[in-house]
């Protein structure tokens, strides 16, 4: 069969993906797959011969509705036998549409919406953890009648394009121990005040046998993380020097990762790297969790008004963010020093 796979927006649900939809191309050679997705995460999906990726051209080509027609027409061109609409958004129910009316095999994600809808009214300590995304993935291809993967030993290398050469010239061999940093989320009730996570940088900095690694994206964020690596030592800002597959591939060196619940937590957890996620007004329970990840690199607050949104893009009711700024510095410290020791 030719497939074609949607996931056009949100990079932490893409990075999310990207560990099924690469298993699906290797376990099942027979097939070619298509994925549409956002143009930047093209480099993950290179070296696979049997999967096509596609940018999805949100602000040109693709945009609007005689976008999205746009896309089909490209699509159709291709003579593609299904879709496996991973987003089930506006957009991909337009293109779902479309490729019925030719008859095409459609199968579509159960996002679980009411559950979700639950799991905020209710709070987290009343509900039991939904469907992992990754696992709503799978049941997408499962409807084909594709083999099914096992995600439980996946990491994620590249072998055509020398990354790790090109890191070296950057940063040298590795000496000591490497601490990767992700201070920043799309919302604010996902993201560490920054005090917080300066205390964190801070204790580090003044180790001499650690170096630690600033992720982010963007010019505010490159502004911030730029702003710490000139004021400490051992501090180094990588924001916007590098392609998403080099980022990910510096990830891989790391003795641990610190991310919120943002796209960087699942890129870490592509590697198989300890990441140490920090959660506010999300929650785990929702099912996006960072793939093979331990529980005990969660920290959190144990409020019952938590989860708020499954997304943290709603304002705190009470207007103070206690999820998050009531999180110690102190126990971010432990937790890191903890996972290097051992």
């Amino acid at each position: 069969m030719q497939i074609v796979i949607t996931r056009l927006s949100a990079l932490g649900d893409v990075a999310i993906a990207i560990p099924v939809v690469r298993e699906m191309a290797i376990q099942n050679p027979e097939h070619h797959f298509y994925m549409v997705s956002l143009p930047m995460v093209a480099p993950l999906f290179r070296e696979l011969p049997n999967l096509t990726f596609i940018a999805f051209d949100k602000k040109g080509r693709h945009k609007g509705w005689i976008g999205i027609w746009r896309l089909f027409r490209e699509l159709q061109h291709l003579k593609v036998d299904a879709l496996a609409d991973l987003h089930d958004i506006l957009r991909t129910k337009v293109l779902r549409t479309l490729f019925r009316i030719c008859g095409k095999q459609v199968v579509v994600i159960n996002k679980g919406r009411s559950d979700k809808k639950k799991l905020i009214e209710k709070g987290y300590q009343n509900t039991l953890p939904l469907t992992p995304t990754t696992e709503r993935y799978k049941a997408v291809f499962e409807s084909l009648r594709l083999k099914e993967v096992d995600l439980h030993n996946f990491s994620f290398n590249i072998t055509s394009k020398p990354i790790n050469r090109e890191l070296d010239l950057f940063f040298g061999k590795k000496l000591g121990k490497w601490i990767g940093i992700a201070p920043f989320a799309q919302h604010k009730g996902k993201q560490l005040p920054a005090d917080i996570l300066e205390k964190v940088i801070v204790y580090f900095s003044r180790k001499g046998d650690t170096t630690l690694f600033l992720f982010g994206a963007g010019k505010t964020e490159g502004t911030q993380l730029q702003k710490w690596a000139e004021s400490f030592s051992n501090v180094l800002s990588i924001a916007n020097r590098f392609e998403i597959d080099e980022e990910v591939m510096l990830m891989k060196r790391l003795d641990i990762m610190v991310t919120m619940d943002s796209a960087n937590m699942h890129l870490a957890s592509l590697v198989a790297v300890p990441v140490l996620s920090i959660w506010g007004a999300t929650h785990p329970y929702a099912g996006f969790y960072g793939l093979n990840q331990s529980e005990e690199l969660i920290i959190q607050r144990e409020l019952a008004c938590r989860p708020c949104s499954i997304f943290g893009n709603k304002p705190c009711r009470f207007g103070t963010y206690e999820c998050l700024t009531a999180i110690d510095a102190e126990h971010i410290i432990a937790k890191i020093e903890t996972v290097m020791e051992s």
